[in-house]
């Protein structure tokens, strides 16, 4: 069985918010993409706020990982306690 997986590096600000929610769908679909990993701590520029979360999820990705930037904008600290398909580093710990 193949699963086929598409890694996303850094969406970065409005305008790569804006394309990666115009063409996810359908790159996904074109490709038969079952797993989307998106790299999403500079959707702020630096950093990412709850809401961007939302609208990678809403735009097709399964999970977003974080990196250095995780604390870019603190407004994050309690979303990922919440939500479970937000990754950061294991070595990043909460604020």
């Amino acid at each position: 069985m193949l699963y086929q997986v598409l890694a996303i590096g850094d969406v970065t600000g409005e305008g790569g918010m804006k394309h990666l929610c115009r063409h996810l769908r359908g790159l996904r679909k074109l490709k038969n993409v079952d797993f989307v990993v998106c790299n999403g701590e500079n959707a702020s520029g630096v950093g990412i706020i709850p809401q961007q979360a939302e609208v990678l999820f809403d735009a097709g990705v399964d999970v977003i990982t974080l990196g250095n930037h995780t604390w870019g904008k603190n407004q994050i600290a309690d979303y990922l306690e919440e939500n479970r398909y937000i990754l950061r580093p294991a070595n990043f710990t909460v604020r």
